[in-house]
């Protein structure tokens, strides 16, 4: 089995993409991650439709793993500590359906593994917890400038506000297993 069979993908979304796409990528055993729009009826999206909500889209990263150095669970329990699930269409201050919580998975394996994961740690929560767990229709690329955003843009505002403190949590939380 050569490397690029043996690597496995999910796409996740949990407000805006910079976030999720930071703390992604941070887990070892994750190779690759992208950030795009999945859940929506529009055939090629773009920034500005998903913006508006004319597309149904949500603002997601594909995360591409290693399933032998990192579980699914794994990276499951970096994106829920991420983002807060119980918040519908809604993560702090940016609101919208672009910013809902979703998981789209690939095959009933990932289907019956994430809402697995999910119900484990719903008693966790005091609000029940909204997370869409949906069957990957399409996933369309967001534009260029979109790709490793944080990693690129460190000091402009909303990766200071909002970005940065999400990677040192979970940096926190990753140092800490």
């Amino acid at each position: 089995m050569n490397e690029e069979e043996s690597t496995q993908s999910i796409v996740l979304g949990g407000g805006c993409f910079w976030c999720i796409e930071a703390v992604l990528l941070m887990i070892e055993g994750v190779t690759d991650a992208t950030s795009g729009y999945g859940g929506g009826e529009s055939a090629d999206p773009d920034y500005a439709s998903v913006c508006r909500g004319m597309s149904g889209h949500a603002e997601v990263v594909k995360v591409y793993f290693d399933p032998g150095r990192v579980t699914l669970e794994e990276i499951l329990d970096v994106f829920f500590a991420a983002h807060d699930p119980t918040s519908l269409n809604r993560q702090g201050a940016d609101s919208g359906t672009q910013y809902r919580s979703i998981v789209l998975y690939d095959s009933d394996e990932q289907r019956e593994r994430a809402q697995r994961f999910i119900d484990g740690i719903a008693p966790d929560y005091s609000k029940p917890i909204v997370t869409e767990v949906k069957e990957l229709d399409r996933f369309c690329t967001a534009e260029d400038y979109h790709q490793r955003y944080f990693q690129k843009n460190p000091r402009q505002g909303y990766c200071q506000m909002v970005v940065a403190p999400k990677v040192e949590k979970i940096k926190t939380r990753l140092q800490s297993k």
